[in-house]
């Protein structure tokens, strides 16, 4: 691609998932409509899904951002429903999608349907992770989608990869797929675990916060690098590695932190966009094969094979969802009744995003034999369509669908009640640990600036109580609301005197940028503050 159409690209999407974001209607949706408008303007390039980008380079970023931001011991609480649904969903999602295909398809050979039933299988993590976000669904469930999300792209390359290799004559068996099933797994969770300290180990040791952000972006291609050419799982070897990271990451040093968050949440926000543009960008390339099926029969496939998705997914979470609990009495005591409306929500979550059709453009065209790969053109319309369905209508069905079904979202109050407490325990500490120091005449203070110290802690401390306490009844401020827009005030006011003395030239303008600087921090303190 040259270098002008992606810049068109990347701004293209910035714009629109800026706009989207003061509208109700989610940025990924905006994004493939305005796509599948754009893709039939004149003049507007081809842009291809190569598959040779997508998955090394766009997926592993993705993929560690969204592991990062997941939570590690909330994953582990929730393994047997991840578990069940980022490879058993999979599996029977690739065998009863293609079973389906082969039956609604003539002439289309149960290898090929297979083939397609890989491809569509998996929830995408982008489309997952940014709806989760966009409709606040309850705790549990978004991890439980996050979790699925983040593991099941490994599965489906792998079912991809055997069913591929049957479909164009390379003889693989049941005990040969189930092999390099497990090799692929096992692979690149051992990938992983062999990554993670060292990797972690470099951070923490490099003395310089942008050293340790361009390790951060090398960290994901790296290690889906490693795992692919050792023929692992390049995905489980970067969620193993970002998972840890991001438990760790309290060891890395705050200006590095500062720095990596709004590094990752730019470049998540410009990848996301630009995933979800060029699925909709898709159209006329998928649509220009289509020959012998074009027309209603192949709205007709279309169709069909969105309600099997739709509905297969179904067919497995409630089973999924209840059989454990039948079968295990200590999952029954150590957990609660689900009602029928959680297991709803995730059946209806099933968005299929990028990493599908990046699956369906790696198929090769010819197989061994010199043929034509049968239905190739079909299969990569049907992955299409079902992808802009999922997207379109579970994506704009599930905000008010969550909202009818009145699920609990997260308790607000009892969450800032337990920040307050942990904010009051953390407080009393550093407390009596301040008091250690000032003991040691090594750490002499002058009193005012000792208790300068102490009112941060106190600060810190009654601004979380405040949250629950009363408002001010004229602003809707809490107390500690006041005192730091009035501190943004005060900040306002000094970078407004530090400006006009550079313009009148009493101080040069690396003066200016070091005492802008010490503001930016302190404004930016209390905006993070403000912010929780």
């Amino acid at each position: 691609m040259h270098v002008m159409p992606l810049l068109l690209l990347i701004a293209g999407c910035a714009v629109v998932a800026g706009a989207a974001r003061r509208t109700p209607v989610p940025p990924p949706l905006l994004l493939v409509t305005v796509g599948l408008a754009v893709s039939y303007v004149p003049g507007v390039p081809e842009y291809t899904l190569d598959p040779d980008v997508v998955l090394p380079l766009l997926l592993p970023p993705l993929l560690y951002t969204a592991a990062t931001d997941s939570s590690y011991l909330d994953l582990r609480a929730s393994i047997r429903p991840v578990a069940l649904l980022s490879v058993g969903y999979v599996l029977f999602a690739t065998l009863v999608v293609g079973w389906a295909a082969y039956l609604i398809v003539p002439d289309l050979p149960l290898t090929a349907a297979l083939v397609l039933g890989a491809v569509v299988a998996p929830p995408d993590a982008v489309a997952a992770t940014a709806v989760a976000r966009r409709v606040g669904l309850p705790s549990r469930l978004t991890t439980i989608l996050q979790g699925e999300s983040l593991v099941n792209d490994a599965t489906a390359i792998t079912a991809f990869k055997v069913a591929l290799a049957a479909a164009v004559g390379e003889g693989a068996t049941w005990a040969g797929g189930i092999g390099e099933f497990l090799v692929a797994a096992l692979g690149g969770i051992g990938i992983g675990l062999l990554l993670m300290v060292p990797i972690h180990w470099l951070r923490t040791h490099l003395k310089e916060a942008l050293l340790q952000n361009s390790l951060s972006l090398l960290i994901p291609f790296f290690a889906y690098a490693v795992a692919e050419q050792v023929h692992a799982s390049g995905v489980l070897a970067v969620v193993v590695v970002a998972l840890y990271l991001g438990h760790r990451s309290w060891q890395v040093d705050f200006a590095t932190r500062l720095q990596e968050e709004a590094v990752w949440k730019m470049v998540a926000f410009i990848l996301e966009s630009a995933v979800f543009a060029l699925i909709g960008l898709q159209l006329p390339i998928v649509l220009k094969g289509l020959g012998e099926y074009e027309g209603a029969r192949a709205v007709w496939y279309a169709v069909a094979l969105f309600l099997v998705v739709v509905g297969a997914r179904f067919v497995w979470v409630y089973p999924a969802t209840y059989l454990p609990r039948m079968l295990s009495r200590r999952i029954r005591e150590r957990e609660e009744n689900p009602t029928w409306k959680g297991p709803f929500i995730v059946g209806w979550a099933g968005m299929r995003g990028v990493v599908s059709l990046a699956i369906a453009f790696s198929i090769p065209p010819t197989m061994h034999g010199g043929e034509d790969f049968p239905g190739l053109n079909l299969i990569l319309f049907l992955t299409f369509t079902t992808v802009i369905g999922t997207l379109v209508v579970q994506g704009l069905t599930l905000p008010p669908l969550i909202g009818m079904l009145k699920l609990p979202g997260r308790d607000a109050q009892a969450e800032t009640l337990a920040e307050a407490n942990a904010q009051a325990q953390a407080s009393r500490a550093a407390e009596r640990h301040l008091d250690e120091l000032l003991e040691d005449e090594r750490n002499a203070l002058p009193p005012p600036l000792a208790e300068r110290l102490r009112s941060v802690l106190e600060r810190r401390r009654n601004a979380v109580w405040e949250r629950l306490g009363s408002v001010n009844p004229v602003t809707g401020e809490t107390v500690d609301d006041t005192y730091r827009r009035l501190a943004r005030e005060m900040i306002s006011a000094e970078r407004e005197v530090f400006v006009k003395l550079r313009d009148a030239r009493y101080i040069d303008d690396e003066m200016l940028r070091t005492l802008l600087r010490r503001l930016d921090l302190e404004e930016a303190a209390a905006y993070r503050e403000s912010a929780t």
